[in-house]
């Protein structure tokens, strides 16, 4: 099963980045995109990391997002807040690229989930303006 997944962060990004990316290395192979700075979709909140991965994993989709949510609870996640410790949202799921299936819940896709995934994904959703967006290097 291949997994996308969209993570983004406004406090402690790099530590919460940094422990995520080496959590999701774990579940299989991964393709992590660029991590993009991206400003707070409200315009309340600071900027926030934003980044999106690939994982092909033998996870089912309850799995999956069990585990995501772990980890979100994990990095001190509170609800609501415009402070984000960690936020992953499970963008789509399926056996390959071509027949993907959406998560629901998360459409229409935000830009923050567009940018970092149109580097992984070619799919007409992804399809965003040409804003520029400053590249975080871990």
């Amino acid at each position: 099963m291949i997994f996308a997944l969209a993570l983004a962060s406004n406090r402690d990004p790099q530590q919460n980045f940094q422990k995520a990316f080496a959590q999701i290395a774990h579940l299989g192979m991964v393709s992590f995109s660029p991590i993009y700075l991206i400003p707070c979709r409200d315009g309340i909140g600071a900027d926030y990391w934003n980044a999106a991965c690939l994982v092909q994993s033998q996870l089912s989709v309850d799995e999956m997002l069990s585990l995501l949510k772990k980890m979100e609870a994990d990095s001190g996640r509170v609800r609501p807040s415009h402070q984000i410790s960690l936020d992953i949202d499970l963008i789509a799921w399926g056996s390959h690229l071509t027949a993907m299936q959406f998560n629901p819940k998360k459409l229409p896709l935000a830009l923050d989930v567009k940018v970092p995934m149109s580097d992984l994904w070619e799919d007409a959703l992804f399809t965003h303006s040409t804003d520029q967006f400053p590249v975080i290097i871990l």
